[in-house]
């Protein structure tokens, strides 16, 4: 355990303000010792393996009930905390499991302002903030009325879900999806609709009661305990239940002293002894979160998450296509446009105008992949007319900048009154992989059929994210409809496999990638052929333009 403090230490320390850091020993201590009395086993019993037993050297935000983008906005980037798409090898399986972070300590003792200061410091693109305060068991009619009369022990080991915590953070390491419990403070129950998260870079799991249960701890890679002043904590605690959850100051120190403080005596403060790393004073103590960070960075370095592209190459080859796929039929006339688009000698504005006529009669395609339904009409004769109509709620478009959005005019020619939105996805080049840089998306847009829209689909890798950050806002896999002018087979497979269930539209597919994953035989740059913009030396087909619109304008997630 590494032990932050801004005073003398056991062992020597240069002067009362300086930062000293001492390292006790790394087996887990008994049970008994960290009973502050007697008679405490039987509540300690989920706690650490019997002494002698080896770590080894893997190694709030707030809860999920608030309605908040999944966005952490810091001075460097944004950074995307619901997810990022779960990266596959040439064998179909997970390169790497996600780094995850376990914070401990006390009510209000600043667990999640740490999590965010840590975050913030480490600047990598997707990671997952998952709060207990999140998987508080659902109560009884008789602990209802307990708790309204704020006699309800919400500060036991179990008031907690364990056994969905467990499933929950171990699916997240492995890079799937999950459904997390939406809590009610205010009501003390789970509300109907739950949030979906995926796995990511980086997972911070955040509670009281992190580090009180031994599945758990080994689900954990680094194990933080904030070690706040009781006084200050209460204060915070205060402050909170009063302001947000909508309690009242008599009801607020009435819990404090009769659940919250022993809880704290007896569960929470002899976790500290598990910890890997103990933080006194909170966000305060910058110097440990510089130091966590450090060692958080040469952590993920040896087990960095990349994208191969060269591996995705080579794992589907002489695969058939999957069923998913629908290629617009390749008449005299499509074929024609192709040749027309093809040709490195065509004119910029025959590029465009043949461009978007393969745009139109692509949507138009899409458009019957669409979900429709029996009804009946009466013509201007007086006659009933038994035709069909669209089934679903509404159908939004969605263009992945910059070349995506050439496809819009033809959407919008096809469906009236169509919602867009827009997503910047580029490529990392030191890391290979997409990373988010923009999104605007209509509000509500869970309920809508979505078109998803990019000319041209080399790697799949932006498709991918993009596919992911819909996911994200909760468009279901089935609604999502997958449009490209020209696709190569090795992206079509990488969605594919990634998504099953996304439906994959496209009016020509070839064969492959060069090197430098460029299609081949290919279109070019086919932003920079029909913006007429200079071409990007050594780049893919895959666009990585910043959009023209500014990225300062806000998300409309």
């Amino acid at each position: 355990m590494l032990s932050f403090r801004s005073r003398q230490i056991a062992g020597g320390c240069p002067g009362p303000e300086e930062h000293c850091v001492s390292f006790p020993s790394h087996t887990f201590p008994a049970k008994s010792d960290y009973m502050p009395g007697t008679g405490n086993a039987e509540s300690l019993d989920r706690l650490l393996p019997a002494v002698g037993t080896r770590r080894s050297p893997r190694k709030r935000t707030t809860s999920q009930c608030k309605s908040e983008p999944p966005l952490l906005r810091t001075s460097k980037r944004t950074i995307y905390t619901a997810g990022r798409p779960p990266w596959y090898n040439e064998h179909g399986t997970q390169s790497k499991e996600a780094f995850a972070i376990g914070l401990g300590g006390g009510s209000a003792s600043g667990k999640t302002t740490v999590a965010r200061m840590i975050i913030e410091a480490l600047d990598v693109p997707w990671v997952v903030l998952l709060s207990m305060d999140s998987f508080y068991k659902v109560l009884t009619t008789q602990q209802q009325e307990q708790a309204a009369r704020n006699n309800f022990n919400f500060d036991h080991p179990d008031a907690f879900d364990f056994d969905l915590i467990v499933s929950t953070l171990k699916k997240l390491k492995q890079g799937k999806s999950v459904k997390v419990p939406v809590y009610d403070f205010t009501t003390h129950s789970r509300k109907k609709d739950w949030k979906t998260l995926y796995g990511a870079n980086v997972i911070i799991f955040e509670g009281i009661m992190a580090f009180a249960d031994k599945t758990l701890l080994e689900l954990l890679d680094m194990k933080i305990f904030v070690d706040t002043d009781s006084d200050i904590r209460l204060v915070r605690r205060l402050r909170r239940d009063i302001s947000e959850r909508g309690r009242d100051i008599e009801g607020v120190i009435k819990q404090y002293n009769k659940f919250v403080k022993p809880a704290f005596d007896q569960y929470i403060q002899p976790t500290m002894r598990v910890a890997d790393i103990v933080v006194p004073w909170g966000s305060g103590n910058t110097v440990a979160i510089d130091l966590i960070v450090q060692h958080m960075h040469s952590q993920l370095e040896e087990r960095k998450l990349r994208w191969d592209m060269a591996a995705l190459a080579s794992a589907h080859q002489c695969h058939p296509l999957p069923q998913t796929l629908s290629v617009l039929e390749s008449t005299p006339q499509v074929r024609g446009m192709h040749t027309i688009i093809r040709d490195k000698e065509t004119s910029r504005d025959e590029f465009i105008f043949y461009s978007k006529r393969l745009m139109r009669l692509l949507i138009e395609h899409a458009l019957s992949f669409l979900p429709f339904q029996d009804c009946v009409v009466q013509t201007p004769q007086g006659q009933d007319y038994a035709g069909k109509c669209y089934a679903g709620k509404q159908i939004t478009g969605v263009s992945i900048l910059r070349a995506g959005e050439t496809m819009e005019p033809a959407l919008r020619a096809v469906c009236k009154d169509v919602r867009i939105g827009t997503i910047l996805i580029q490529t990392n080049q030191l890391t290979g992989e997409p990373e988010l840089h923009y999104l605007r998306l209509p509000k509500d847009i869970s309920d809508d059929h979505v078109i998803l829209m990019d000319c041209t689909v080399s790697t799949g890798a932006a498709a991918m994210m993009a596919v992911r950050v819909l996911l994200d806002h909760d468009v279901p896999e089935d609604k999502i409809f997958l449009l490209s002018l020209l696709m190569a087979e090795m992206g079509v497979h990488s969605v594919a496999y990634a998504f099953p269930q996304v439906r994959i539209l496209t009016t020509a597919v070839d064969k492959r990638v060069n090197d430098l994953f460029r299609i081949i035989p290919g279109i070019g740059n086919f932003g920079d052929r029909y913006f007429g913009t200079d071409a990007v030396p050594d780049g893919s087909d895959e666009e990585e333009w910043p959009p023209r619109a500014t990225l300062s304008e806000p998300e409309r997630a």
